[in-house]
Order: C-alpha cells, then sequence, then structure tokens
C-alpha cells in the first residue's frame, strides 16, 4: 500500500519587515490625523458658570401614594423620579438629587461645573436682600405671651370638653340600668353586690 499524501507543513512563514513597519506607519498617520480633525471641528464650548436653582425641587408630592407600573408605560410615567432634560428615570430621591447636582445633568442644562466667583458689591446685596425678608420686628415677646396664653385657653377647653363627655356617659351608663328587678330576685341571681349580706 501506498503511503497517504499529507500537507507539506514542515516550513516556517516568513514575515516581510518592510512591509508591517509601513502598514504600522500608515495607522499612526490615520490616527493622527482623526484626532486632529476631532479637535478641528469647531471653536470650544463655552459653558455657563453654575447657579443656584430657582426652583423647588419636588421629593414629597408622591410619598406614601401607590402606582401601577407597566413595562409599556413611557418613561415619563414609569415608578421612580423622571428627569426631563437627559430623559431617564431615577428609582429615589437620594440618587434623584444626586442626578440633578451632577455633571451630565449640569452639561445637559449648558453649565460646566465651575463657580462664578461673586463680587462684594454681590455679596453685600444679598446680605441686604435677607436682611429684609427676615425682619427682626415681626416677632417679639409680647407675641410669644400671646401664644402662649393662647394655648394654654385652648388646652383648658378642650380638657373641659372631656370631662362633659365623661359626664355624658356615666349619666347614659346609669339611665340604661333597669331599676325595676325585685331586690330578692336580683339577690337570688347573684345581683346584689359581693361580700354584702342581708339579715
Amino acid at each position: 500500500m501506498a503511503a497517504p499524501a499529507g500537507v507539506d507543513n514542515t516550513f516556517r512563514k516568513k514575515f516581510d519587515r518592510e512591509e508591517y513597519l509601513e502598514r504600522a506607519r500608515e495607522r499612526e498617520k490615520q490616527e493622527d490625523e482623526g484626532r486632529s480633525k476631532s479637535k478641528s471641528k469647531g471653536p470650544p464650548v463655552q459653558r455657563k458658570p453654575l447657579k443656584h436653582r430657582d426652583y423647588q425641587v419636588d421629593l414629597e408630592s408622591r410619598l406614601g401614594k401607590t402606582q401601577v407600573v407597566t413595562p409599556i408605560a413611557p418613561l415619563s410615567q414609569q415608578a421612580g423620579y423622571y428627569c426631563s432634560v437627559c430623559e431617564c428615570v431615577v428609582k429615589d430621591s437620594a440618587n434623584y438629587l444626586d442626578h440633578i447636582n451632577g455633571k451630565k445633568h449640569q452639561r445637559a442644562l449648558g453649565m460646566s461645573m465651575r463657580v462664578e466667583r461673586a463680587s462684594l458689591e454681590q455679596v453685600q446685596e444679598r446680605f441686604e436682600m435677607l436682611k429684609k425678608r427676615k425682619d427682626p420686628s415681626t416677632f417679639s415677646e409680647q407675641d410669644l405671651d400671646e401664644r402662649l396664653l393662647k394655648q394654654q385657653q385652648e388646652e383648658e377647653e378642650r380638657k373641659r370638653q372631656r370631662r362633659e363627655r365623661k359626664k355624658e356617659k356615666k349619666k347614659e351608663k346609669v339611665a340604661e340600668e333597669p331599676e325595676d328587678i325585685d331586690p330578692d330576685v336580683a339577690a337570688m341571681m347573684g345581683f346584689g353586690g359581693f361580700g354584702t349580706s342581708k339579715k
């Protein structure tokens, strides 16, 4: 029998170093061109500095309420807190606060994470505004005394009403007890009282 014809695998492939060096240079050149194109797309975006919120964050409106959740509901109607700017749903209030104070959300609003430095005049104006809002003449010891007196009167009125209700209940109980029972029959049935004997 003849020996089966096999595959000649006794040689080693020789790599052409010059060819591969040329390919590597071309790839590096293309990557450098791609980097320079991405950087030169246009002028850098100027973002506004951070500013404080002028609205109240509503975290408690849905507290203690139940909601039916379906997988086909739109994002804004799913369980959790929906951010319309980033179009995402956050599952709890702590994470929602982290999200709206975070970098991604602020960038979507067009703000950088840098805080604008306030001038001396701005700080003084802010102090004046806060002083006007918190007027010291709105509270006095006389107001406190009046409020305490009013609270004591309300408490006394509540106690008086409670006493009257108790008296009414006692009168109703006494009125419900039947008086027409014969004392001998009551004694025989055991209604005569405990430990008392008639002689």
